[in-house]
């Protein structure tokens, strides 16, 4: 089944633990953290991831958009986060880094910006739990969808499959009910939403309709059927 993660990045930041209940069907909560260093915009930290982790029983999915991020990435698990991504543009040792974040409880996350291969990463792909493809450049919400990304989806869930990986793929940027099922025909089966989900009058029925359009395309994929 596909999961539908909503961003709070789209969320009202005044009202964040309200926005979190909002979304309490969904399969987790993406929080985009940026530093105004690896990405042209600043965000939030540790201290809200926390006090998010309090505020919601949705598992947190954090989206480290981040310098230095063998510095940082093991703080987010022991703030709460239960998936931890760091891009592979800023990890320096990302094998140790993804093995740091495991051995803490979290799941360990790497995410490819647009113009990053995933071919010279396939070996590390076992030492991972989820990769991410981003379909926009980090660092703003409300991008359109970048569609030059599906051949990347596409040979993502090639390498998953040729290593016979239980690994889960990610896309986020411009993802939306006009776009989620071609990313779903394409290998995605995990989906986060930012203004598709918190800019709906009812944030918790577009999370329930996403996931239905990205079931529905993923059932007659060519990749799920050979499973």
């Amino acid at each position: 089944m596909a999961q539908i993660n909503p961003s709070i990045l789209s969320a009202d930041f005044a009202r964040l633990a309200e926005e979190a209940k909002a979304v309490e069907g969904a399969d987790w909560l993406h929080v985009d953290v940026m530093d105004n260093h690896f990405v042209p915009n600043l965000t939030l930290g540790v201290p809200i991831v926390e006090a998010l982790s309090r505020a919601t029983g949705t598992p947190l999915d954090c989206h480290l958009m981040i310098e230095d991020a063998d510095r940082w990435a093991p703080q987010y698990v022991e703030a709460g986060a239960g998936s931890v991504t760091f891009h592979a543009e800023a990890a320096a040792a990302p094998v140790r880094l993804a093995r740091e974040i495991r051995a803490k409880g979290a799941r360990a996350s790497m995410a490819l910006k647009p113009a990053t291969p995933i071919e010279p990463y396939e070996d590390l792909l076992p030492e991972l739990d989820m990769l991410l493809i981003m379909t926009v450049e980090p660092g703003f919400g409300g991008q359109a969808f970048l569609d030059i990304m599906l051949p990347k989806i596409r040979r993502t869930r090639e390498l998953i499959s040729k290593h016979g990986l239980e690994l889960w793929l990610q896309v986020d940027g411009g993802v939306s009910g006009s776009t989620i099922e071609q990313c779903a025909e394409a290998g995605a089966d995990v989906f986060v939403a930012g203004s598709a989900v918190y800019g709906a009058e009812d944030p918790a029925e577009a999370v329930r309709a996403l996931r239905a359009q990205a079931d529905e395309a993923t059932a007659s994929a060519a990749w799920a059927c050979r499973h």
